[in-house]
């Protein structure tokens, strides 16, 4: 079997990603120290992140019709630049030493509605340029790329903010998006091969409602159950990862040994988040949703972990354990769906899944203060690690869960397959997304999906 990365266009696929995914690693904890210097406000931070959420979720519904409808390669190139020159503005803001939180906000609504019509172009193009039984290996990659990223983001961002100040990150990632649509710009256009009629029936060129097509999509997602009881797993883990972030830090300082102790457990999650991503590649599950969304319930533990307040090396164990099966659901279940679903819908479900899985988040970081608040902190970490345990376990009693396999390499459903010379860059030798877009990029952090980041 051939390796992806032995295909020219994967290859480029590969290295925009990986390098904008880079870049994005690095902006959460220079935001947030920037914010904090300039204004001296979490609420500051939280209006900020907020106006890259808000836009993103609204859009992501159409970002979907929109993939669909062009060239996902033209769509995320155009993402990219938009994405770039909003980082780059807020860098300048920045490093003039005098940033106006107006200005960042704006800057951070920006970037959040271009990602919402970045992020479901990722399957589309992993689905034109890698074919067949290369695909998970594809998808477990680009998922290793983005868990060592995300290893190695902190680090680098550190570096840049207590040396060169925290503008430079900025720059530094609106580079890595230049530099991604530059990549971009040398696929080919993806030829979308039909058998005659598009997915909902319609004659290809025929006029479309917009309507039409987002309830299209939508119905797509209601015809596999396996599908969208498993949204509502990945929408409950993302809920329950919420109530971790906004509860794990203070338990940590107090009760844990200090900050350190939580740095610790963060990083556990990301080198959990890669060896999962690893796992994955060599990993052939026969049951691939089945197995994903049981070890999405792993989650409970480090939630378990720090409402007993156990012992610090347990809750960072713990956390790196659920992470691992997090890496390992992503690129499995991003494969499924590749095969699953016929290519002129992806980016509407994609755009559909994303949209499901995030909006569980916000619930999460509402909920737990006030639950804590009222009850103290364990009642929140315990409900959430009964929470995502029974949901995600519980997808087991669903059948097209328990029957749901791998298919059989080849085209997927009404869709014939793209050939490797259509994914062929030309004029150049080197012929290949999320695609090197960065496509979950905001002003502040990268979006969890399990998808979310669970991406489910």
């Amino acid at each position: 079997m051939r390796h992806p990365l032995r295909l020219p266009a994967f290859r480029l696929l590969f290295l925009g990603r990986t390098i904008s995914t880079l870049g994005d690693a690095v902006v959460p904890a220079a935001l947030a120290i920037a914010i904090t210097r300039a204004t001296g406000s979490s609420a500051a931070l939280a209006l900020v992140l907020g106006c890259a959420m808000v836009p993103r979720l609204l859009l992501l519904p159409f970002g979907g019709v929109v993939g669909d409808r062009f060239d996902p390669r033209l769509v995320a190139l155009a993402t990219d630049l938009v994405r770039a020159v909003a980082q780059l503005l807020v860098g300048v803001e920045l490093l003039g030493g005098h940033p106006r939180l107006a200005h960042l906000a704006i800057a951070s609504a920006v970037g959040g509605s271009a990602s919402a019509f970045a992020m479901p172009t990722a399957s589309p193009l992993v689905a034109a340029t890698v074919q067949g039984e290369l695909r998970l290996r594809a998808n477990a990659l680009l998922a290793t790329a983005t868990g060592a990223a995300r290893l190695g983001g902190p680090a680098l961002a550190g570096l840049l903010v207590y040396t060169a100040g925290p503008g430079w990150a900025f720059v530094l990632d609106g580079a890595s998006f230049v530099l991604s649509a530059a990549l971009l710009a040398r696929l080919a256009r993806l030829t979308r091969l039909t058998t005659g009629r598009a997915p909902d029936g319609r004659t290809p060129g025929e006029p479309r409602s917009l309507r039409r097509d987002l309830a299209d999509g939508w119905s797509e997602v209601r015809s596999r159950d396996w599908y969208w009881t498993s949204l509502i797993a990945h929408g409950v883990w993302n809920g329950a990862n919420a109530v971790l972030l906004t509860l794990g830090p203070l338990i940590a300082a107090t009760r844990l040994g200090g900050d350190g102790a939580w740095v610790a457990l963060t990083q556990a999650g990301a080198v959990g988040l890669l060896v999962g991503s690893l796992l994955a590649g060599r990993l052939r599950p026969r049951r691939p949703v089945l197995a994903g969304n049981l070890a999405l319930a792993l989650y409970g533990l480090p939630l378990l972990a720090l409402a007993v307040a156990a012992p610090a090396p347990l809750a960072v164990a713990a956390q790196a354990v659920a992470l691992a099966g997090l890496g390992f659901l992503n690129p499995v279940w991003e494969t499924v769906v590749q095969q699953d679903f016929p290519a002129g819908s992806l980016a509407r479900v994609t755009s559909y899944d994303w949209l499901l899985s995030l909006a569980f988040a916000p619930l999460g970081y509402v909920l737990a203060p006030l639950a804590a608040d009222a009850w103290g902190s364990r009642v929140p970490l315990l409900a959430a690690a009964v929470l995502v345990t029974l949901v995600c376990a519980g997808t087991a009693a669903v059948p097209g869960v328990r029957r749901h396999g791998a298919r059989p390499a080849g085209p997927a459903p009404q869709q014939a397959a793209a050939p490797a010379a259509a994914a062929t860059p030309a004029p150049a030798p080197d012929p290949g997304t999320e695609a090197a877009t960065g496509a979950e990029a905001e002003a502040g952090a990268e979006p969890q999906r399990p998808p979310a980041q669970l991406n489910s």
